[in-house]
């Protein structure tokens, strides 16, 4: 019987020795079967990661595909336009080549061309020369009568007025005398004053720039007051200034911008007040006087004076001779028919 119980003992010693083995097996199988899950989990993680890493590559891949494709089109479009635009220059270059260059004769046709200055004593010369024209209303006609009837009239009626006409002539005259290698300006004044011509100054032998001066003349309605001041301030700020001035005018001007209220010798200029819309000679000369002192142009530009006849302007021409004398300029009366 103690034998029967030792071999249980043992049996039982036996098998708790194996149960304990197990679990410790189970325990070790345990932690191995959660380590692996945990790399499979990592792993998982991980290719998730390089898929969306792939995915995000072919989407960059794609967009840049796709850039590539707009510059190659863009490309195709810039190689057509500049292609086209060959073509353009081309055809440009050939007409440039086989149009005839416009000269100075073929704008400005004078049969006194060769005429010499010496008939007149007015020799068109300067290394910048200024031209002003007044096409103010008295420039349509002589008498008064004409003058003020004209006012009245149509536009057409007053360009064709034969003072007008005989003005633009003078105007097509200077410019067909302009010496080489100078420049000129040309500003029509009356009430206002503004530059003719593509800019302030043209060179003398551009003539398309001379052709545009001489439309732009053609242009003018002889129309409103003279005011010799607007003319003059423009020609002041013409940069640089002028060598020579001609002026074409027929009198003294007949309003101005300066303050004339405070000045004593207007105390009777009622027009230059406000009070009045007539002006006497008397208050002409005064106002041309004040003119020059406040926008005379200075000594460095020498003024011509091409002054046209009017009636009942008699301090006109003592006034101008004075001015252009003081210069060394010339006041050129012209002979009716001139030129």
């Amino acid at each position: 019987m103690a034998c029967g119980l030792g071999a249980v003992v043992l049996l039982f010693i036996l098998l708790k020795h194996d149960i304990g083995r197990r679990v410790d097996e189970e325990d070790n199988l345990s932690r191995e079967l959660a380590s692996l899950q945990l790399r499979e989990q990592q792993l998982n993680e991980k290719i998730k990661a390089v898929d969306n890493l792939s995915s995000e590559e072919e989407k960059l891949r794609r967009k840049v595909r796709e850039l590539i494709s707009k510059i190659n089109k863009e490309l195709e479009t810039i190689t057509q336009s500049v292609s086209s635009q060959e073509q353009k220059n081309q055809a440009l270059k050939k007409a440039i080549e086989t149009t005839p260059i416009k000269k100075l004769a073929d704008v400005i046709k004078d049969p006194y061309l060769g005429e010499e200055e010496y008939l007149l004593g007015l020799k068109v010369e300067g290394a910048r020369i200024a031209i002003l024209i007044d096409h103010s209303a008295s420039m349509t006609d002589v008498r008064l009568v004409d003058i003020i009837s004209r006012k009245t009239r149509s536009d057409p009626i007053k360009i064709k007025g034969p003072k007008w006409l005989r003005t633009k002539k003078i105007v097509r005259w200077l410019l067909a005398r302009l010496p080489d290698r100078a420049e000129v300006a040309v500003i029509a004044f009356n009430n206002k004053a503004r530059n003719l011509g593509p800019a302030q100054w043209v060179r003398t032998k551009d003539a398309n720039a001379l052709e545009k001066i001489i439309a732009d003349v053609d242009k003018l309605i002889p129309v409103g007051p003279t005011n010799l001041q607007e003319g003059l301030d423009q020609l002041r700020r013409l940069r640089p200034r002028a060598t020579n001035l001609y002026l074409i005018t027929d009198g003294l001007p007949t309003m101005g911008n300066s303050d004339y209220g405070g000045i004593f010798s207007f105390i009777n200029c009622g027009s230059l007040l406000g009070k009045s819309t007539s002006i006497s000679g008397e208050c002409r000369k005064e106002l041309f006087r004040q003119t020059m002192k406040d926008s005379g142009p200075g000594a460095e530009t020498t003024a011509n004076v091409i002054l046209l006849p009017i009636e009942g302007d008699p301090e006109a021409s003592p006034e101008y001779w004075s001015w252009t004398a003081a210069t060394s300029g010339l006041l050129i009366t012209p002979a009716e028919g001139w030129p």
